[in-house]
């Protein structure tokens, strides 16, 4: 028996997302979010979860997708990626989702090379396509790093400062 990959399905716009469940450690509904002068504009800011300084960058923005009013569906999916936690702004998530490999199809077998490096594979499931990610490249080492330094810029600001 084949073993189905476990991913965490999220929705950006009309589209399924999924990122191995592996690397989720919750989901959370969007706190208040401080925002970070000179961040990239996909960098929605920080928020503070249970005392912990994490980073929130909007995947919307990094899609290129257009950016609606926020709703109540709007989650933020706490991922870690190299020990360091980060938020995933997206439209909503909710559900886990099993695909077989049988059905999933090699990235190379539907885009170009190296056009879209950050996409796994795409999965069908029940007449649905979910675009399977790599957030390790969604998120090159630079801009980690620089997640970084935004926590760690946030965390060293005395308390009273300006919140989005």
């Amino acid at each position: 028996m084949e073993k189905e990959l476990q991913v965490v399905g999220f929705r950006i716009g009309r589209e399924t997302f999924g990122v191995p469940i592996s690397l989720v450690r919750e989901i959370v509904r969007v706190p208040s979010i401080t925002s970070v002068p000179n961040a990239p504009d996909y960098i929605e800011g920080v928020i503070n979860l249970r005392g912990r300084i994490i980073p929130v960058v909007d995947l919307r923005k990094r899609f290129h997708e257009i950016v609606g009013e926020p709703s109540k569906k709007n989650r933020i999916v706490v991922v870690e990626l190299e020990n360091r936690l980060i938020g995933l702004m997206v439209n909503s998530a909710s559900e886990v989702l099993r695909i077989p490999p049988s059905e999933i199809e090699a990235p190379q077998d539907v885009f170009q090379e190296g056009e879209l490096n950050y996409i796994t594979g795409v999965g069908k499931l029940r007449g649905r396509l979910i675009i399977l990610l790599d957030l390790n490249k969604i998120l090159q080492r630079g801009e980690l790093r620089r997640l970084d330094d935004v926590a760690e810029s946030i965390e060293a600001v005395p308390a009273g400062s300006s919140e989005r």
